[in-house]
């Protein structure tokens, strides 16, 4: 060995007064000086020890160890195997860095450390709540608030108390898992800046009533853009509002002025309905009063025509025979006048301009006249 015991001369190791090893101890040779160790002696062992472990024992040879050796390196390569879920898609890393997306089923990568794969779950609809911490599914204990988050202002400054729920998906998994550290925890941040800016331009009537849809399609809008500026491979799915209160210190007097709105609201309702019934159907009396003013007009009109071309036609029959024109006309109107009159014609030339005179409706009139006569 090349540090083998030396004995004296220059050959030797030598100290400031003497022989010394290699290491700087004691001087070489005799005594209690410490050796240094045998790198062949420890070589050999170590060779015998494996062989020792190997079946057979010290019969193995050289081709045994690469046998076992090329075993073991099949079943290295055989790691690189792995499989992706349905709801699944693969991410490879070539010593880090992304390399490949995989799809589901069975896949191969080169085997650890060269390559390793992630699984994220690109289908699973992930949850976030903002404004409260939701208890366990049939659990009796209600949601616990989180006023640091529910309280927002809305555009008239009012406080309003708003809890809602954002569900999203994986729609990128490399921007999911190398361009956010904590994506869930950004997905919360963005949604909470979005709803706070999204309510602080509405006012407090609105989100506590008919403007909840809009708010949530508004906060879903915002949020996807913000995301995707910042590269996350989010998709927000829908943004739900659980619960829009004002807050606990006000809200039995908001109620108060809600339930007067209410009757408010209820009164004109009926006022409304009212009107749409005595309106169209004073309109209808009207129109039915227009339409008998001008028919009687029409009908006074042509009354009026008729009676004058009668007078007119009368004025030319009189012109041509005044004497019988004028007894007719004597005659209808006499007859238009005595119609409803009882009367007796006497012909003046009759016997000498005298006629017997027989009261025969006063006979008529009394019952039983002909017995009467005759007593």
């Amino acid at each position: 060995m090349p540090w083998s015991n030396q004995s004296g001369g220059g050959g030797g190791w030598q100290g400031g007064g003497g022989n010394r090893g290699p290491w700087g101890q004691g001087p070489r040779g005799g005594g209690n000086g410490q050796q240094p160790p045998d790198l062949e002696e420890l070589l050999r062992r170590g060779q015998d020890k494996f062989r020792n472990l190997l079946p057979g024992g010290a019969d193995w040879g050289g081709r045994s160890i690469l046998l076992a050796i090329g075993a073991i390196i099949l079943l290295w390569l055989a790691s690189g195997f792995y499989r992706v879920e349905p709801d699944e898609q693969g991410v490879v890393l070539r010593f880090g860095k992304f390399t490949t997306a995989t799809q589901p089923g069975l896949n191969y990568h080169l085997p650890y450390p060269i390559e390793t794969v992630l699984t994220p779950r690109v289908t699973s609809v992930n949850r976030v709540d903002v404004g409260f911490v939701a208890t366990a599914p049939g659990r009796a204990v209600a949601n616990r608030d989180i006023n640091e988050e529910s309280l927002m202002l809305t555009g008239d400054e009012n406080i309003v108390d708003i809890d809602f729920t954002v569900f999203w998906v994986i729609k990128d998994p490399t921007s999911f898992l190398f361009s956010t550290q904590n994506p869930e925890a950004a997905v919360k941040a963005v949604a909470e800046s979005a709803m706070r800016e999204i309510v602080g331009k509405t006012p407090i009537q609105s989100a506590l009533t008919e403007g909840r849809a809009a708010i949530e399609q508004a906060t879903q809008k915002l949020m996807q853009e913000t995301l995707d500026s910042y590269g996350t491979g989010v998709l927000i799915r829908q943004v739900q509002m659980q619960k829009v209160d004002p807050p606990a210190a006000v809200i039995d007097a908001f109620r108060d002025v809600q339930a007067a709105r209410a009757d408010l609201e209820r009164s004109r309702n009926e006022a409304e309905a009212y009107a749409n019934d005595i309106i169209p159907r004073a309109r209808g009396e009207a129109e039915q009063m227009i339409q008998q003013s001008e028919a009687y007009r029409q009908e006074v009109v042509a009354r009026s025509q008729g009676e004058a071309a009668r007078f007119t036609s009368v004025y030319n029959e009189y012109t041509r025979a005044k004497d019988v024109t004028a007894q007719r006309i004597y005659l209808e109107t006499m007859e238009q006048v005595l119609k409803d009159m009882n009367k007796i014609v006497i012909d003046d030339k009759a016997a000498g301009g005298v006629m017997p005179y027989l009261p025969l409706p006063e006979l008529q009139r009394r019952p039983n006249g002909g017995n009467g006569a005759g007593q």
